[in-house]
């Protein structure tokens, strides 16, 4: 009878435990986005979202060090539309979510504040976390409410992340097609502008004859 060493993954396992290490490979921690925010600036971040997806997202503003001030400015999410998904004023942290009705550039813009009466602020460093799609799912909250073990909470974040990829090339494929028809009917139109084009050119080449020879004619320089 064959000996099985202790800690070593079963033949069915295998594939599982690659799919899992594969899963942990590709998902890795979403590192938040830092900058420096100036006095009386404002910065905007974009970023294309497909519809029908949930965006989540944290941030916090800091005041420089030895600044007598606390942090001060304004956070505005809006879609290509100038619509207002979530505003703040005097944010200073805190935490956004929407879901997204149709495929759209958004826009998240931090706008300084000078307090009255004081001069040119210091930089602020602002911190922010913004996830969307499975990176913005409670995997903990679902596996709460639905009850699942630890693997079937990986296997759910697999299929998310499988469903998500197959998704983008969905769309990639659909925006791929839209472009080839662009390009075909931009074609067409180049096409029938040259013939049209050639024939102006070449009825205005037989008038220019025409013209001439009555010139030469009407001056009797030819017969």
């Amino acid at each position: 009878m064959p000996l099985q060493l202790p800690g070593r993954p079963r033949l069915g396992q295998a594939p599982l435990l690659a799919l899992l290490l594969l899963l942990l490979l590709v998902v890795g921690p979403v590192r938040p986005i830092s900058f420096q925010l100036p006095g009386k600036a404002r910065k905007c971040l974009r970023e294309e979202i497909h519809r029908d997806t949930l965006v989540t997202g944290e941030y916090e503003i800091g005041a420089p060090p030895g600044s007598s001030t606390g942090p001060s400015a304004n956070l505005k999410i809006t879609d290509s539309a100038g619509h207002i998904l979530y505003a703040k004023e005097d944010a200073t942290k805190g935490k956004f979510a929407f879901t997204t009705e149709d495929y759209d550039m958004f826009e998240a813009c931090f706008e300084s504040k000078l307090p009255v009466g004081t001069g040119r602020m210091p930089d602020q460093l602002v911190i922010l976390d913004m996830k969307h799609g499975v990176e913005a799912k409670n995997y903990e909250e679902i596996a709460k409410v639905e009850k699942l073990k630890p693997l079937e909470v990986e296997l759910r974040r697999l299929e998310d992340l499988s469903e998500s990829i197959v998704n983008d090339f969905a769309y990639m494929k659909k925006r791929e097609e839209e472009m080839r028809d662009t390009n075909e009917s931009t074609n067409t139109r180049v096409l029938y502008f040259s013939i049209f084009s050639m024939c102006c050119l070449i009825g205005l080449a037989t008038w220019q004859v025409f013209y001439l020879r009555r010139f030469f004619k009407a001056k009797k320089l030819i017969e």
